[in-house]
């Protein structure tokens, strides 16, 4: 790392370790607010995609325009308040404001949403909802419901960080904030899809969510009355950061870190659901499994993000082995999980069911979230100098990450998927691991200690990157065949061969589903995302004929 020679003309200097008001001895405490406020923000984002899929549908397009409109504030919010709001702001203050006003314009959404929907079927007659104007007003829609709060929630991690310093302790405890604020989105997740919508409704889950931003909000008052912050005089470099050189290169490394994982979560989501089943139950499970990884990887990321002496290799060494990763989890889709000899007719309690979906998700995509969540803490070590704004440092590591999940989210689930299919899609997921790789071994050839084993990590990502993109195959047919109920079809095709004998006639992936049509014993068979929806088998055409006498019933003019 090349440390910067500027000086900075004021500076706050923590009191020594153990005082009454060093950072250090209250880090618990800025964790504990760092973890309700993350716990709250993933009840909303649950609350919010339902209560929006009222008002612009459920398709992957809308799906895709609210998630865009939700981490887009949070890109935003997280570039915008270093740059605004001065560094002699309390951070404490700041932050207490920051979580009362989510807790204010999060209850407004609930109260707008009835209103904007009414607002929204008048302005968008039959005739446009279908084209380009449909999703415009579907995008505004999402954008103005979502962008405000979103904003504040933004700038929450920034906010909170100028209360330490850009020195490698200090980097290692942004990290461990981070972490906490992860951690409190995976209770957030549990608790929103398994028990606040389950037993409740929309609006209670909202209520919860308001309660905990506004005790963490007055939890920060408090605290900040017994922690001070003596930063005085002129701001330092408002207009920008210190930064090392080629640092450019890690920002562009883990916002193509952010771009791989978000893009895998949704490849990863649509080829688990097929398996486990396409419920909200699963999408929690899935989530939960994710932002767990993500957590336990931020945690050890942030630990060795003060011992190691080059964090821009230690990064690209971590995108490299998420290159493996992602092998590996393309291995247990393609030959693993779908061959677990797990009937779900067993047992009818969903509890039970619901251990065996949470062990195979940690068994496929647990190592790959570990490692993605470790890159952000190392980024932010590989970027940082002290002297810096860590206000600065933390939003911007930030933003790039998050817009690269956008990135992510949007090509994947809206054109590469439904383009190229899943297979094509980690494939692609592997080379972007390895370009990230590249990108952070890049800034290392900076320092000229290092070049040469920046060159040989460089070189590492390619030839790993290689090998393991041929070794990636598509999921059995099977899977999109017979979903959840996989593995006891298999063993009754297995015990009559000859009998269950099937030829696959058409396979294909969209934009919401996987279809598969199938020839059996002279009958063809047409399979949408695990189920069997149509036949042309003789008890099955009775059923389709009447419903087509159903809809020649409604028709005024029938022939």
């Amino acid at each position: 790392m090349v440390r910067s020679t500027n000086t900075p003309k004021s500076y706050r200097r923590d009191p020594p370790a153990g005082s009454a008001g060093s950072p250090r001895v209250y880090l618990p405490l800025l964790m504990l607010l760092l973890a309700g406020s993350g716990c709250a923000a993933l009840i909303y984002e649950i609350v919010w995609f339902q209560l929006l899929q009222l008002v612009i549908g459920s398709s992957g397009v809308s799906l895709g325009l609210l998630l865009a409109a939700y981490m887009g504030g949070l890109c935003a919010g997280s570039v915008l308040l270093p740059r605004f709001v001065p560094r002699r702001m309390d951070p404490l203050r700041l932050y207490a404001v920051l979580e009362i006003g989510i807790g204010i314009l999060g209850l407004l959404v609930l109260l707008a949403v009835p209103i904007v929907a009414r607002l929204y079927v008048e302005g968008a007659p039959d005739s446009t909802t279908a084209g380009l104007l449909g999703l415009v007003l579907r995008g505004i829609v999402a954008g103005a419901c979502l962008l405000p709060p979103t904003l504040l929630m933004g700038g929450s991690l920034p906010a909170i960080a100028r209360w330490l310093e850009t020195t490698p302790k200090g980097v290692s405890w942004i990290g461990l904030l981070y972490s906490s604020n992860v951690a409190g989105a995976v209770f957030g997740c549990f608790i929103a899809g398994f028990y606040l919508l389950r037993v409740y409704d929309m609006a209670a889950a909202t209520y919860a969510a308001v309660g905990i931003n506004l005790a963490v909000g007055l939890a920060s008052l408090v605290l900040s009355t017994r922690m001070d912050y003596a930063h005085t005089g002129k701001d330092i470099e408002p207009a920008r950061a210190v930064r090392v050189r080629r640092a450019g290169f890690i920002y562009i490394a883990i916002a193509i870190s952010g771009l791989a994982a978000l893009g895998a979560e949704v490849v990863w989501t649509r080829l688990l659901s097929l398996l486990l089943g396409g419920t909200v139950y699963t999408f929690s499970i899935i989530l939960a499994v994710f932002l767990c990884g993500l957590w336990l990887g931020s945690s050890a990321g942030a630990l060795a993000a003060r011992k190691v002496s080059y964090p821009a290799i230690a990064l690209a060494a971590c995108q490299i082995l998420i290159v493996i990763s992602i092998g590996w989890t393309a291995y247990a889709l393609t030959y693993s999980l779908p061959y677990w000899p797990v009937d779900p007719w067993l047992s009818l309690n969903p509890f039970f069911n619901f251990q065996l979906d949470l062990v195979r998700c940690v068994w496929a995509i647990l190592p790959a979230t570990l490692l993605w969540g470790a890159s952000f803490p190392l980024a932010l070590a590989a970027a940082a100098d002290p002297g810096g704004d860590p206000a600065r440092l933390s939003g911007e590591v930030y933003a790039a990450n998050t817009a690269g999940s956008i990135v992510g989210a949007l090509a994947f689930s809206l054109f590469l998927v439904p383009g190229i299919g899943t297979r094509g899609s980690q494939q692609i997921l592997i080379g972007l691991a390895a370009a990230g790789a590249i990108a952070a071994a890049i800034s290392a050839m900076g320092t000229r200690t290092i070049r040469n084993t920046g060159v040989a990590v460089a070189l590492a990502a390619v030839t790993v990157s290689t090998v393991t993109i041929f070794s990636v195959h598509d999921v059995p047919w099977e899977v999109i065949a017979y979903g959840r109920r996989i593995a006891p079809t298999i063993r009754g095709a297995n015990l009559y061969p000859e009998a269950n004998a099937t030829k696959v006639l058409f396979r294909g992936e969209g934009i919401n589903s996987s279809v598969l049509i199938a020839e059996r014993g002279g009958q063809r068979h047409f399979y949408v995302s695990g189920k069997a929806e149509a036949s042309n088998a003789p008890a099955d055409m009775r059923l389709e004929r009447m419903m087509g006498h159903i809809a020649a019933l409604l028709h005024p003019n029938p022939r």
